[in-house]
């Protein structure tokens, strides 16, 4: 049945699309750039090979990079219109001068991951252990992690226990191999951990919401500037409106992702499940003011840690971050 009304769903998308052709409107270009293996570009295929873009009255351009630098030096020069990136860096930017702003992509984040057989049980058990962390010392998770363990066990693990930062697909390794005990990485390295056997200690939506977070606040989003925002509203919401929709089809479609499945790169059926599951966990299901809200609380626990160096001059989540023309 939940195959049946995605059907029916795309179909009207694409009877919708014939008719705004039909009626010789011309679709506005929405210039999106990722990097070229990353998760978004699921969700981009996705819009792509329903015609949901032009449902919408859009035209996507994917343009493929090579790094988040990349990415961000594209949205900074004008090569293209949005990038997927974090909050933390529009704030910064904004509080720096730039006019960048935020719209929700995903909720997933990360998870703490250790063999089957460790005796890590919880966050309680990594003081003296070696720890794996991805993204370096200002990762929002690692210091999400650092938050909790401070409040609820009485230690930092930033002092108390080995840190090893490194590269997601190198960790992975590591953690498999016995080079670290347990391994805080992205949800996507995390989901094939979980293929490969290895069990989750803590997500961190968990250790958000043991901090006081109350609802599921987007991690990373479409980002662009305000200006090209204002100059066209319309074209922002349309890409969103095809961004939802093809959320609904990667949540209802279990088919969909066996098109994916080359894309996703996944090496087995195990690994591609774990792939799909993690990505339908981080599918936002709200965008108010209550997340927005969220939000800033959480700005306010990483800056506590991570000082300057994470959120440069801005004691506080700087006003504008949260592009508020788009809420569900």
């Amino acid at each position: 049945m939940r195959h049946l009304v995605t059907s029916l769903a795309v179909a009207a998308c694409l009877l919708f699309s014939a008719q705004f052709q039909a009626q010789g409107a011309e679709a506005r270009a929405v210039r999106v750039g990722v990097l070229k293996f990353g998760t978004v570009s699921w969700e981009l295929d996705t819009i792509k090979h329903h015609g949901l873009d032009a449902a919408e009255g859009i035209d996507l351009q994917v343009v493929e990079l090579a790094s988040n630098q990349a990415t961000q030096v594209a949205l900074q020069g004008g090569a293209v219109d949005m990038i997927v990136s974090d909050w933390l860096w529009v704030s910064r930017q904004r509080a720096e001068g730039a006019d960048f702003t935020f719209a929700p992509y995903s909720t997933a984040a990360g998870s703490v991951m250790a063999p089957a057989d460790s005796p890590i049980r919880s966050l309680a058990d990594l003081k003296g252990r070696r720890i794996g962390v991805a993204g370096g010392p200002l990762d929002k998770g690692w210091l999400m992690l650092r938050a909790l363990t401070i409040q609820q066990h009485g230690f930092d693990p930033d002092k108390d226990s080995e840190k090893v930062f490194g590269a997601p697909p190198l960790l992975n390794e590591q953690v498999r191999g016995g080079g670290v005990e347990a391994v805080l990485n992205y949800w996507n390295f995390a989901a094939r951990l979980k293929a490969a056997g290895l069990r989750r200690v803590i997500a961190v939506e968990e250790i958000a919401r043991d901090l006081g977070i109350r609802t599921d606040v987007p991690i990373i989003g479409y980002v662009f500037h305000d200006a090209w925002a204002e100059a066209d509203p319309q074209a922002v919401r349309d890409f969103l409106r095809a961004s939802l929709k093809a959320k609904t089809i990667l949540r209802e479609s279990d088919a969909e992702w066996l098109r994916l499945a080359p894309l996703t790169k996944a090496e087995d059926d195990a690994t591609l499940l774990a792939l799909r599951d993690g990505y339908r966990d981080g599918i936002p299901t709200a965008w108010s003011d209550a997340e927005r809200e969220d939000a800033a609380r959480v700005f306010e626990i990483l800056a506590k840690l991570g000082g300057r160096d994470l959120v440069g001059d801005s004691p506080r989540l700087a006003p504008g971050t949260f592009w508020t023309g788009f809420d569900f």
